[in-house]
């Protein structure tokens, strides 16, 4: 697909395939667990060819006028436990277990890589965190006018996944409220020494929502016998809004934009659960403190774009919606894109709109089952649509 007209309306998740040198770093990475973040030590060249990579996506993002551009999270195994791994007082390790994610043909479950065990062993802490230097290498590359975007895992969905396991953090922390509190106080510190560095736009990715929709079918708060806890998954959802309010608040008192990506799981072209955006709207999208919403809306999962009615009320969040997939090889439905526009502007205004995929093109290293040039021809699309029905 060639070139012939970007697009300051369509806008990128974070996330890019990676190149094979970087790849093979990554897969060294994922069979030790006598390691620990940010790995540069632990590999002859690793970091110089991180460095190369990121100069070489930078470079690509602003050849293609990007109105907001990241390092691609090639500094990134998986999505969000590198930002975890950060954190002092935590130790990596790979787990009996990967996630388990929904295979191709609906009925089998994928497993995902291993390296997944987290272990807080003493408080936390987000000071002197690697994703500072990540911060700094990126700006220097940005040559550009263009927005320095850093993606993190927001803290509602590391509480609650942290949550789920006891023996993660109980020799630290002796309840849920005092990892909560935890949690909170090592994003604040990262955040004071993010905008220290000059951060103006921090995006908090998400991936657990939907969890707590009633027509989830993959969901923790589904009994054996088939029925609702509507209680627990009521419980659930306000605490993880809670939790990423009090994140979003601090950063906004320090003068930040903060952003949220949410989708269903996004790992090697599969997906790791459904529910629709309309069974958690009153909690998720109503509630919650953000400038800047990316949601997933590629495919049937997500339900009806009526869930942003939640918005209404709202006249200054801004929506991008992930009507474009960046799970497949092929392009895009146009005409879906357009419509799925048209109408998400009954409830958000045209100018608070834009375009996007569901989600990156690699959340984790290994990435999505498309070629490099696949990618960039998709984003190329996307590109040219967003041109055509926003004009700019």
């Amino acid at each position: 697909m060639t070139q012939t007209q970007t697009s300051k309306r369509f806008l990128t998740v974070g996330s890019f395939l990676r190149p094979e040198d970087l790849l093979a770093y990554k897969r060294q990475i994922e069979e030790r667990d006598d390691i620990q973040y940010p790995f540069y030590q632990d590999f002859d060249n690793y970091e110089k060819v991180e460095d190369e990579a990121v100069a070489d996506i930078v470079k690509k993002e602003i050849e293609l006028d990007f109105p907001e551009i990241t390092d691609g999270e090639y500094s990134k195994s998986l999505w969000h436990l590198d930002f975890v791994w950060g954190f002092d007082g935590v130790r990596r390790f790979i787990a009996d277990q990967g996630y388990i994610f929904v295979d191709h043909d609906h009925e089998h479950a994928f497993e995902t890589r291993k390296d997944i065990g987290i272990e807080i062993f003493k408080p936390l802490s987000g000071k002197n965190h690697p994703f500072i230097d990540h911060y700094k290498r990126l700006v220097a590359l940005n040559d550009s006018d263009a927005d320095v975007k850093v993606c993190i895992p927001s803290p509602g969905h590391i509480y609650v996944d942290l949550g789920l396991n006891l023996q993660t953090y109980n020799q630290v922390y002796q309840s849920q409220e005092e990892l909560k509190d935890g949690l909170i106080n090592a994003y604040k510190e990262f955040l004071d020494e993010y905008v220290q560095e000059g951060g103006k736009v921090l995006q908090l990715d998400d991936c657990l929502w939907t969890i707590h929709a009633e027509d989830a079918s993959n969901s923790p708060f589904r009994n054996e016998d088939g029925t609702w806890d509507a209680e627990a998954a009521k419980a659930s959802a306000e605490a993880y809004v809670a939790v990423n309010n009090a994140v979003i608040d601090y950063g906004h008192e320090l003068g930040l934009k903060v952003y949220t990506h949410n989708c269903r799981g996004n790992y090697a072209s599969r997906h790791a659960s459904n529910g629709s955006y309309e069974k958690i709207a009153h909690y998720f999208l109503k509630n919650q403190r953000y400038d800047r919403f990316y949601l997933e809306w590629d495919d049937e999962r997500a339900g009806s774009i009526d869930a942003l009615e939640a918005f209404k009320d709202n006249d200054q969040v801004e929506v991008v919606l992930g009507l474009l997939s960046s799970k497949t090889a092929d392009l895009d439905d146009e005409e879906r894109a357009l419509n799925g526009l048209e109408e998400a502007s009954k409830y958000v205004s045209k100018d608070r709109l834009y375009l996007s995929h569901q989600c990156g093109f690699a959340s984790c290293d290994g990435g999505n089952e498309l070629t490099h040039e696949n990618q960039w021809d998709k984003i190329k699309q996307g590109q040219a649509i967003a041109f055509k029905y926003f004009g700019e």
